[in-house]
């Protein structure tokens, strides 16, 4: 069978049980992985995750399954570009489990965001990577590049402070 026919990709539904404990295994399994931090998910946030993601009303996010088992996920949210006056998606989280990853699931999980994004009116989608990420190979062979308005101004960096 060929990873088209054996893959499927859907909007996961955060009240379905099977749904919200894929979302989370996916999710530990990032985290876990050097790219994702190399730490589990805390308890705590295993518990809450799929309710309040199912709380937030821009959260959205993506299952892909190989025969049925989880194998990728995508957590995306709404946002809007005051500059196009229009909504945006971004990528907060996209995953493949390890034994799964360049047989093209991270390839179709992005087609899926996109053309979820564009169901929704989306303008652009934005994402954020490590720059040794070897998933920014994918993104870049996608459209994926780093943003600037004017190359004397330079390009847009991705800065946080953390309050907790």
């Amino acid at each position: 069978m060929t990873l088209a026919a054996a893959l499927t990709i859907t909007l996961a539904d955060y009240a379905d049980p099977r749904d919200a404990a894929d979302v989370v295994m996916l999710l530990d399994a990032y985290a876990r992985d050097p790219m994702g931090g190399g730490e589990p998910l805390a308890e705590d946030v295993k518990a809450r995750l799929t309710g309040d993601l199912a709380a937030n009303p821009h959260a959205f996010s993506l299952l892909a399954r190989l025969d049925d088992q989880a194998v990728g996920l995508a957590n995306c949210f709404m946002g809007y570009s005051t500059f196009a006056a229009a909504p945006l998606v971004n990528i907060h989280d996209l995953a493949v489990l390890p034994g799964h990853r360049g047989a093209g699931i991270g390839r179709a999980l992005m087609a899926a965001i996109e053309a979820e994004a564009l169901k929704r009116g989306a303008c652009k989608v934005t994402l954020e990577v490590l720059s040794g990420n070897p998933a920014r190979h994918l993104y870049a062979a996608c459209g994926y590049g780093d943003y600037q308005l004017d190359p004397a101004t330079g390009h847009a960096l991705f800065w946080q402070k953390r309050l907790t």
